[in-house]
């Protein structure tokens, strides 16, 4: 096995978990609201109305509906942007830190 499919193959040793979740993403000292459609102990999948480019650093914000807890933080990479058709962009976020 190749480095480059054993990367791939550990990348999807974690668990996606769907979400469809509002999230804020903070981007250049903006508060986009944002869309989280999927969350994995190592990364994220968002839609917003944004202009972020491929290596920017990000932070998001997922609240709780309980106020037992907190909700998430994360400081992200971006390593991914796609163009929808509506305009907005699709992005694949890498973790960085979560509090």
């Amino acid at each position: 096995m190749s480095q480059n499919d054993r990367d791939y193959s550990e990348k999807r040793d974690y668990i996606r978990m769907r979400l469809e979740a509002p999230v804020t993403l903070n981007h250049d000292g903006k508060e986009i609201p944002a869309l989280c459609l999927d969350l994995s102990s190592t990364g994220m999948q968002l839609e917003a109305d944004s202009a972020v480019k491929m290596g920017d650093r990000v932070r998001v914000h997922i609240a709780s509906d309980h106020n037992e807890l907190r909700g998430l933080d994360a400081e992200a990479e971006v390593m991914r942007v796609g163009v929808l058709e509506d305009g907005r962009q699709s992005l694949g976020l890498a973790i960085i830190s979560m509090s």
